[in-house]
């Protein structure tokens, strides 16, 4: 078979969730080989840097601060020695093409205060009353749910007699979010909670309002960019004993005798193992990227339940006009044409834009000097059968922005497009997350960590129990669990 030794643990992906799942391995004593095709590790944790100013171009924030603080004591570590964390006390401001704004804060007396001078007392009541039924939703399902290998509709069907009676999760997100708020551009707010894992409120079911509560227990930037977060556990793991070998692209997963024997990579060279696991995107392996005995391992994905992809912009500039907090939200009048669109895929004709001024916290004018931008319109998942043109999406992020106040003077540009997701993870289309949030049902049909192929393991945000950072990285320590659970 070539180098390597049949008694180790292979990874492929040191994305959030390969890391952790080797972080895990390695505390259990095994011996963990981590392959990165990359020459750093993070996966999504990438940074850019045009005109030479780094700038987040992965997620932006780190939310459910336990599970990272957790992940590193797992190493011996605590993570404060580690990263310098920023607390965000406005979570984002919302704005309409017509100016008004909203600025969503994390305390939740004055969040509650911000929404009733936006919408009446009214709304201020919804609002409180929608919090306390997220925190609800958040506590009947992390355990039965988020922590277990493969959950089951009866696990749920107990919640529903207990922790989750009164939290609809059978209806639409989009539906629920209307027994509290009259006004639609609340609504177009908090709907953004299945924007945030890639899936349209309109079909998302309620129990994704729980992505609110996680936003209220707290965000936080990471001082330096978050790429720091990956660099930090890398070199955990290899203290720990883990050897992480980069720019090592794998070919193919092979397999004799029925279960996993090794891995070919893009060079010829093969390495025996008899435990992989696979942190890359699922959607690769059911594609056939890593050969046909693997491909026959994991559930196809079909485009029409792909979550969603993006156009993206790094810059380097200046956001001048009204001023912004980290993350700014610039809403179409229509809230809900753009969902329509995408779920036909299709580009929405007035896409929403988030924007991320990456030296800012509370809002604040444009910083002297070059600062760090991101902005972003969510794209359909169908870079594998056609291209999207980026001009149109772009002219439509620039002019939602100006229509609202803020004006962007960029000195140097880099674009990601669906096509350049797609390229990171073949087979998927350009989605970012992985598998959407359709219905109350799909929360079941999201990949676990074993397949039918014994040895083969997977972790990662396409896997359960779901996309963002937290979720890959729980998602690493139930893949670890697997690798030591599996007979045989």
């Amino acid at each position: 078979m070539g180098q390597g030794d049949a008694s180790s643990i292979v990874i492929v992906g040191a994305g959030m969730g390969g890391l952790a799942a080797a972080l895990h391995l390695a505390a259990a004593g095994r011996q963990v080989l981590l392959l990165e095709r990359a020459a750093r590790p993070g996966g999504k944790l990438q940074s850019l840097r045009p005109g030479g100013v780094p700038v987040d171009a992965g997620p932006a924030v780190l939310a459910l601060l336990p599970v990272f603080q957790a992940l590193f004591a797992t190493a011996g570590a605590r993570l404060e020695d580690h990263l310098a964390l920023q607390p965000l006390r406005v979570l984002g401001r919302h704005i309409w093409p017509d100016g008004r704004h909203l600025d969503l804060l994390a305390d939740p007396h004055e969040a509650a205060e911000a929404i009733g001078h936006f919408a009446g007392p009214e709304a201020a009541r919804g609002f409180l009353a929608f919090r306390d039924r997220a925190a609800r939703c958040w506590g009947a399902l992390e355990k039965p749910f988020l922590t277990v290998q493969r959950p089951g509709m009866l696990a749920l069907g107990a919640q529903v007699g207990l922790g989750l009676r009164g939290t609809s999760p059978f209806a639409t997100l989009w539906d629920t979010l209307g027994e509290h708020f009259a006004d639609i551009r609340l609504r177009q707010v908090f709907g953004r909670m299945a924007a945030y894992v890639g899936s349209s409120p309109l079909q998302a079911p309620a129990t994704l309002m729980l992505v609110a509560h996680i936003e209220f227990s707290g965000l936080f930037a990471i001082e330096g960019g978050m790429d720091r977060l990956a660099q930090a556990l890398a070199t955990l793991a290899e203290a720990r004993g883990v050897e992480i070998r980069r720019g090592a692209a794998v070919a193919e997963i092979l397999v004799q005798g029925g279960r996993v024997a090794g891995l070919r990579l893009a060079d010829g060279q093969r390495i025996a193992a008899r435990q992989v696991v696979w942190a890359a995107d699922g959607a690769s392996l059911a594609a056939g990227h890593a050969g046909a005995a693997a491909a026959r391992a994991v559930p196809a994905l079909p485009a029409s339940r792909r979550s969603f992809s993006a156009f993206g912009w790094a810059m380097a500039g200046r956001a001048e006009g009204l001023p912004l907090p980290r993350q700014a939200v610039f809403h179409p009048a229509d809230p809900t044409a753009e969902y329509i669109a995408l779920a036909r895929g299709q580009m929405p004709a007035a896409p929403s834009v988030t924007l991320w001024a990456q030296q800012r916290l509370d809002p604040a004018p444009a910083p002297e000097g070059a600062e760090p931008l991101m902005a972003l319109v969510p794209a359909p998942a169908r870079a594998d059968a056609r291209d999207l043109p980026a001009g149109p999406a772009e002219a439509a992020a620039l002019a939602a922005m100006a229509r609202a106040g803020v004006q962007l003077r960029r000195e140097a540009v880099l674009g990601v497009t669906p096509r350049d997701y797609e390229g990171q993870a073949p087979g998927s289309g350009g989605a970012i997350y992985g598998q959407a949030v359709q219905g109350w049902q799909s929360i079941f049909s999201r990949p676990a960590a074993r397949t039918a192929l014994p040895g083969l393991v997977l972790a990662g945000g396409t896997t359960h129990p779901g996309a963002g950072l937290a979720m890959a990285a729980l998602s690493g320590q139930l893949a670890a669990a697997a690798v030591i659970g599996e007979r045989g």
